[in-house]
């Protein structure tokens, strides 16, 4: 089972109110329901707040507590609303905040996480400050039990940037989980979500923060593979080796002057690991010309890494 709650809060009644929250929680929400083959992914409760309407702060408590209280195989919990720090740490603010320190204190939802039975946790926060999560007062402390990955928009000292009426974060986070985080196998990681939005921030804008405690990644979303698993097996059959040289000719180019049907099956496989960044020619620019050529034709760095992953029966 895997379960996620979705928060997002434009409407507050006694400070200043947002304005893409609530979009920023219905567009995670439609990225996490389901894989993109159609398939169901995550059991989704979503709460949001546009005015006159609010979440008030019993509610959203105790959802958060309903949420880290199963044993589900991993359990996600997306906020997207005010932050407030103070010295004693953050918060995350639900409609009826008055002053910052009456919202869910970020070391009661860490202490919810860790004590949690599910097998792997995950925190997303859009909101001011919200890069102290997971930290003490006591910075020699760890605050993270094994299976807890937490992924927020900006550090403890800084604040979350809105656009168009959407999160600067949350814009880049559905891109991840819509598919640019994704590996060659179609699987959309935390650690590889934070690398596309670390990327895709300069060094004068919010910096995300990424912290965990896994021993492996859980996957947040599938999608379709950049590569067919089939082909991408094939890795070891093709190059048995490492720092193995395909050699190629003519007749594994469908348009040379005599093409073999066997050899331009293999090529358009070899020409697809080329696509990908698993293979480049030798002596050549193209792998067109590296057949008309009689060249040759060898895994990349990152080839390697799969074609060792497919060796052992890790694929």
């Amino acid at each position: 089972m895997r379960k996620a709650l979705i928060v997002g809060i434009d409407h507050y009644a006694h400070i200043s109110s947002l304005f893409g929250c609530v979009n920023d929680a219905h567009a995670v929400k439609n990225m996490l329901e389901r894989h993109a083959d159609g398939t169901v992914n995550f059991d989704v409760r979503l709460l949001i707040a546009r005015a006159p309407s609010g979440v008030q702060r019993k509610e959203l408590r105790d959802s958060i507590k309903h949420l880290f209280s199963s044993s589900s195989e991993i359990t996600l919990l997306y906020f997207a609303g005010h932050g407030h720090i103070d010295e004693a740490g953050g918060y995350i603010l639900p409609s009826d905040s008055t002053n910052g320190d009456d919202g869910i204190p970020l070391l009661e939802i860490m202490t919810l996480a860790n004590q949690s039975k599910a097998e792997n946790r995950v925190i997303i926060l859009d909101s001011c400050h919200s890069g102290i999560t997971g930290s003490s007062m006591d910075t020699r402390r760890a605050e993270l039990s094994e299976g807890i990955s937490i992924l927020t928009a900006s550090g403890a000292d800084q604040y979350a940037t809105e656009r168009n009426n959407a999160g600067l974060f949350t814009t880049l986070l559905v891109d991840a989980l819509e598919g640019a985080a994704s590996n060659l196998v179609g699987q959309i990681t935390p650690g590889a979500v934070y690398a596309h939005i670390d990327q895709s921030l300069g060094a004068w804008e919010q910096r995300p923060v990424f912290k965990t405690n896994v021993k492996r990644f859980v996957s947040l979303r599938l999608v379709a593979p950049p590569i067919e698993l089939a082909d991408l097996r094939r890795l070891p059959e093709f190059f048995p080796v490492a720092g193995y040289e395909y050699k190629l000719d003519p007749s594994f180019e469908p348009e040379g002057p005599r093409p073999d049907v066997a050899n331009t099956r293999i090529f358009a496989i070899l020409q697809k690991y080329n696509k990908v960044n698993l293979l480049i020619p030798v002596g050549a620019t193209h792998m067109y010309h590296a057949a008309m050529m009689s060249q040759s034709c060898k895994l990349t760095a990152l080839g390697e890494h799969y074609r060792r992953l497919c060796q052992r029966g890790r694929l």
